[in-house]
């Protein structure tokens, strides 16, 4: 364990951007000793996996999985056919694909730009969408598949996706500063293809981005942890859309009917 949990933390470091003498720092260590750490020579202890935790925004359990990460299948065509293994796999339709795209760079040709929209906050911003359109209209925007982890919803295909749209020259990955943590940023290098969204899809997501677009990384976790959907889903486990229509009023976007009460 002490030896896959050092070579699981090198990974992490290097999938967030951050380089050993930032990460020694906030260990209170030396360059050597954060070496002898991820080359499992030298253990971690609790406190410190608690910092990393913090520093990275990832839940100790993420931190601590040392199963194989889940696959995210981008299919290539609507009748690509995938091998079942619910356990490890999710498959993202081609439509679905077509659709997050466009999604995420709209959201980004909007607030892409404003200095708190780091990785986190476009977690939170694209579970709303989905959530909030599921809920007012009982059909899917994007579709993507959330999980429950300790900083709020996180889309499990958006890695992949973000990925994939990279090498496209879709979009652009940037690190910047925001109040002295490091922060990974996307920008649209293309506009979306508006025609791929309806003017309903359009008006749910400009309601999210007008309502939260300007909330920071903690503001939005935190708001996200006292809506229904996330509060009744179990740590690590997929949050399901139909929680939606349990939602307080606060949290609700559809007008309910009487019949819808009863």
């Amino acid at each position: 364990m002490s030896q896959t949990l050092g070579h699981r933390l090198k990974k992490l470091r290097e999938e967030h951007g951050i380089n050993q003498e930032d990460l020694a720092k906030v260990l209170e260590l030396d360059r050597t000793a954060l070496s002898l750490i991820e080359n499992d020579k030298r253990s971690l202890k609790v406190e410190q996996l608690v910092k990393i935790s913090k520093f990275m925004h990832v839940s100790t359990d993420e931190l601590l999985n040392l199963e194989s990460p889940l696959e995210v299948i981008l299919e290539r065509d609507i009748n690509t056919s995938i091998e079942e293994n619910p356990s490890m796999r999710i498959s993202v339709p081609a439509k679905n694909l077509k659709k997050f795209k466009e999604v995420l760079l709209y959201v980004l040709s909007r607030v892409g730009a404003k200095p708190n929209i780091g990785e986190t906050v476009l977690y939170k911003l694209l579970y709303f969408i989905d959530f909030n359109f599921y809920e007012k209209y009982e059909e899917q925007l994007m579709g993507a598949t959330y999980m429950k982890n300790t900083y709020g919803p996180t889309p499990l295909e958006f890695k992949e996706i973000v990925k994939e749209m990279a090498a496209e020259n879709e979009l652009e990955l940037v690190k910047s500063q925001y109040f002295q943590r490091e922060q990974k940023k996307y920008l649209p290098r293309r506009d979306p293809n508006l025609s791929l969204l309806s003017a309903t899809e359009i008006k749910c997501i400009d309601d999210v981005l007008h309502k939260l677009g300007s909330m920071n990384a903690t503001a939005i976790s935190e708001y996200s942890h006292k809506d229904v959907p996330w509060m009744v889903t179990q740590p690590k486990e997929i949050i399901d859309y139909e929680t939606v229509f349990y939602r307080t009023p606060d949290y609700s976007v559809r007008e309910y009917t009487d019949d819808d009460l009863r």
